[in-house]
């Protein structure tokens, strides 16, 4: 990836190092990464965006007659090879249609804020996620990424704050326990019950109107989303009632399995690695905070997810950004961010062990420095 800070390194053994990233004031401003850009990487075409979503659009009603009419019928043990591909397949092929209805959201897919909302709200919504819903929440996220009491999601917990389960949680068994739940139904309690999410005076959750993670002009649209949801939901009822509940398991809702564990780990990773410093509101600010990511190497993935896995830095700092020029933008703000600038290409599978082995919480380093006090760094010493 070309300079930039790379979060792990070799010792003269071979033995992995983790390197902490910046954690002090940029020498270096948001219009200075800015003007580093070329010009025509803000530009959202409206062809160009709609391109990768028929593309995307295709493949999906591709997988799905592919599944219907040539999966459903095959005997065993030939099915049970098949249905596994399909999944994967259709898993990442929609969850590229989520990131098209991520950047709708963000209001990066074309210049028509009316049809981005369309577009991003009926993908979603055919995906059971609540759009505007998220939307809000993630904005939220954006606007206070790597703050401790302020930032949206997986939102990592002090020492201090650990419970008498935390030593059972913080053993391999335990680890691997919360991997599988985190990849299986870690979206849905986020959604449902706000886990890992910033803690409010009072219940919150994704659906409920007057949920306070919401102002009182976003509520309509909350309440939109939940009326797409109850016709999303009718209309898979009827398609149940038509096909049985097993096929649609095996033909909708496994592969969403696959999209909602794509959108955590990718999410988690981003924002969850050694080298990534959290903030109090003592030393926070948003350049600081949004400069608290990680760009990863998915390999083949960074292509159909179109890149929201390699460019992550550079779209928390211009998230109107198309992903189609997020991957120039990002060599060109490299030289800028020098060492602020996180990259790691541990291959994913091992980075979730890692992370989930070495990021248990988070403190301050111990010490008489000042500067320092309001600045936490992932730990698992119990």
């Amino acid at each position: 990836m070309g300079s930039g800070g790379h979060a792990t390194e070799r010792d003269n053994s071979g033995n992995e190092v983790i390197k902490r990233a910046p954690s002090s004031k940029p020498p270096f401003t948001l219009g200075d990464i800015k003007k580093a850009i070329p010009p025509h990487c803000f530009n959202r075409s409206l062809l160009r965006s709609s391109s990768y979503l028929f593309v995307d659009l295709f493949f999906s009603f591709f997988f799905y007659y592919v599944a219907a009419k040539l999966i459903v019928p095959l005997s065993t043990p030939l099915s049970y090879v098949a249905w596994p591909v399909y999944w994967v397949l259709q898993g990442s092929v929609q969850m590229g249609l989520w990131v098209i209805g991520h950047e709708c959201g963000h209001q990066a897919f074309s210049d028509y804020t009316w049809l981005n909302d369309t577009i991003g709200y009926f993908l979603h919504t055919g995906m059971l996620a609540p759009y505007f819903s998220w939307k809000y929440s993630h904005r939220r996220h954006h606007s206070n990424t790597s703050s401790l009491e302020n930032d949206e999601s997986f939102v990592p917990k002090k020492k201090s704050a650990l419970n008498s389960s935390a030593r059972l949680l913080n053993t391999p068994p335990g680890r691997l326990f919360r991997l599988v739940v985190l990849c299986t139904v870690g979206w849905l309690l986020y959604v449902c019950f706000n886990v890992s999410g910033r803690k409010y005076e009072k219940f919150a959750n994704h659906f409920d109107p007057k949920s306070p993670i919401y102002s009182d002009r976003e509520r309509f649209q909350i309440f939109l989303t939940d009326v797409g949801l109850v016709v999303a939901s009718y209309g898979l009822y009827k398609v149940a009632l038509a096909q049985g509940v097993i096929w649609l398991l095996m033909v909708y809702f496994a592969p969403l399995v696959i999209v909602y564990g794509f959108l955590v780990v990718i999410t988690w990773l981003h924002h969850t690695h050694p080298s990534l410093p959290h903030y109090d509101s003592t030393e926070w600010n948003w350049l600081r905070g949004a400069l608290s990511t990680i760009d990863r190497d998915y390999g083949l993935f960074n292509t159909i997810l179109h890149h929201i896995t390699d460019t992550h830095v550079a779209h928390h700092l211009f998230f109107t950004i198309p992903h189609y020029n997020a991957m120039e933008a990002t060599k060109a703000i490299k030289p800028i961010l020098k060492e602020y600038y996180q990259f790691d290409d541990t291959p994913i599978i091992k980075a979730m062990w890692r992370e989930a082995t070495e990021c248990f919480f988070v403190e301050a380093d111990k010490g008489d420095d000042t500067t320092t006090k309001g600045v936490y760094w992932f730990n698992n010493k119990m």
